[in-house]
């Protein structure tokens, strides 16, 4: 496989950053491949524009910035509009459905679900948004193994919230599925 490019944006606070850490984690230590994860948030840590850029490659990744994404996340329409022009022709841009309304043109996948409130209503908790997203885009790209994205989202977060959180992931996995039919 080829370098591999993946951005999870949107607003600070829905813990994307946390996204993108357990995405690169989930590939480098348990898939053994080259993996860095890179951030930028605005200067309000809570609500400001956010991203979390991932490079998933085979082989050494030499420049650790995103410069056209194969898959974007876009969990508000401020971030749709800034980044969906960085996605590459092919690419897949997942966003949750409530929140970005108007899509770009381009020639790529368009995904969309309501993240915020499957996570709220579906698994019982919206702190655990960027998890239900996460496993959706475990599931669009196919960059990792469900099973070793899963272990690497459970080994990130406390015991306590173990099952809340495979829930989630699990949640945001099949429902992509579904919304990508």
């Amino acid at each position: 496989m080829s370098r591999y490019e993946l951005r999870f944006s949107g607003a600070g606070g829905q813990g994307l950053i946390t996204a993108g850490i357990i995405m690169a984690k989930a590939a480098s230590i348990y898939e053994g491949r080259q993996a860095v994860q890179s951030q930028s948030y605005g200067p309000e840590a809570r609500g400001g524009a956010s991203k979390s850029e991932v490079i998933i490659s085979d082989t050494i990744i030499d420049y650790p910035k995103v410069t056209k994404c194969d898959a974007l996340l876009a969990m508000t329409q401020e971030a749709c509009t800034k980044y969906s022009e960085d996605l590459k022709e092919g690419g897949v841009l997942l966003y949750d459905s409530d929140l970005v309304t108007k899509l770009p043109e381009g020639n790529f996948k368009r995904v969309g679900f309501n993240i915020i409130n499957t996570a709220k209503n579906d698994v019982g908790r919206e702190i655990v948004a960027n998890i239900v997203a996460l496993g959706a885009m475990v599931a669009l790209t196919g960059q990792v193994s469900r099973e070793n994205a899963e272990k690497a989202v459970l080994s990130s977060v406390p015991e306590a919230f173990i099952e809340l959180n495979k829930k989630a992931f699990n949640m945001g996995f099949e429902r992509a599925l579904e919304a990508s039919k």
